[in-house]
């Protein structure tokens, strides 16, 4: 399944491309810039602005249909949004089964300049309602659990209820689903997973329809100094002209092994949302364009996830995901409320039979 937009992608910087320009996008690696006179309309100085980040910014809101702003990580993408939509007193939700980095950043930070931070699981987000709330983040899949909600009904009823959403969409990308279409105010991701594709980067962008929350968030990066790296924008800008490519292969691969999972004697527990027994399955059908490169699984034991993740020799043991290496680790090492044995799969672009078999041999070692 390719992206109507990706063609059109790959294609932005060309199209306006005089003869004899490059056509790979230049690094431009400068702090100043040549400015004599008033400044207006120029770029100006390397914590304003950069070339390199203009054109990352173009193809960014070209995939999201909407204007973005780029960070140095997901984190910095989703303190942006946040410091840009609280004030003191101001009320927030957020998923306690979601990213736990968002859940330490409004506990040990907006809690403490006057913001109330409530949370709920994703599964029973719903419950309660949203009256009196400013903010609503929601996370969809859920990382690392997969469970996942309705974002047009709940993007309806908050701001029916006065308030305004953020969506992480970093597990499934703009390719994936597409929360701004759905009625979310604002979107932010991690460009350091999948966006990227490479583990050789960590950014982040924030993207949203609404122009004063744009302008704030504009704001937030100009004066807190959280600016990408130009090299980094420029690694980035690189990764996506792969990214439907990638996405694809992943996304598929995915599915098969999903698939094939679900039969082995040493997996207790699968979770993927392209399995029809899957809790999310109908509303990931509804709701989503792919069902994404995640899955998780639950072994007997701790050991034997250990076992499993250390041996595979086409698995990485390590953090984040998104990469074209498969990566798997065990969540509850950082403190995810899920069984010790409990694995986040994070699917790659290795030839999907080569994988399985991989996968399949450490598994029947255990």
């Amino acid at each position: 399944m390719t992206s109507p937009k990706a063609g059109e992608m790959l294609h932005l910087r060309g199209n306006a491309l005089g003869k004899g320009d490059p056509v790979a996008l230049p690094l431009t690696q400068s702090s100043m810039f040549h400015l004599p006179g008033a400044p207006d309309g120029h770029a100006t100085y390397g914590r304003v602005d950069n070339p390199t980040w203009v054109h990352l910014e173009h193809v960014l809101s070209h995939l999201e249909d909407a204007p973005c702003l780029s960070f140095p990580s997901g984190m910095g993408a989703i303190s942006a949004a946040l410091f840009a939509t609280v004030t003191a007193g101001s009320r927030i939700l957020i998923p306690s089964d979601g990213y736990y980095v968002t859940r330490l950043l409004a506990d040990r930070f907006l809690s403490q300049l006057g913001v109330s931070v409530e949370e709920r699981a994703t599964t029973e987000f719903t419950d309660g309602g949203f009256d009196g709330f400013d903010v609503v983040f929601v996370e969809s899949p859920s990382n690392p659990g997969l469970d996942m909600i309705d974002l047009a009904a709940v993007a309806r009823d908050v701001r029916a209820a006065g308030g305004i959403t953020i969506a992480d969409n970093t597990t499934l990308t703009p390719l994936g689903q597409r929360p701004l279409d759905l009625g979310i105010d604002v979107v932010v991701a991690s460009d350091t997973k999948a966006m990227g594709g490479h583990s050789d980067l960590l950014m982040g962008h924030v993207a949203s329809r609404n122009d004063q929350v744009m302008e704030r968030v504009e704001e937030w990066r100009r004066v807190s100094g959280a600016i990408p790296g130009p090299h980094e924008a420029w690694l980035l800008h690189r990764g996506l002209e792969t990214l439907d490519v990638r996405f694809d292969r992943m996304c598929g691969s995915a599915q098969i092994l999903a698939e094939r999972l679900t039969a082995h004697d040493a997996v207790k527990q699968i979770r993927y949302p392209g399995l029809p027994d899957d809790p999310t399955y109908a509303l990931a059908q509804a709701q989503t364009a792919r069902f994404g490169f995640l899955l998780s699984i639950t072994l007997e034991d701790e050991a034997k996830a250990e076992q499993f993740i250390n041996t595979c020799p086409l698995l990485r043991p390590a953090t984040s995901f998104g990469g074209v290496h498969s990566s798997a680790e065990r969540r509850a090492r950082w403190g995810d409320d899920v069984d010790p044995a409990f694995i986040r799969l994070s699917v790659g672009c290795e030839p999907v039979e080569e994988l399985w078999q991989a996968i399949e041999a450490s598994l029947n070692a255990l």
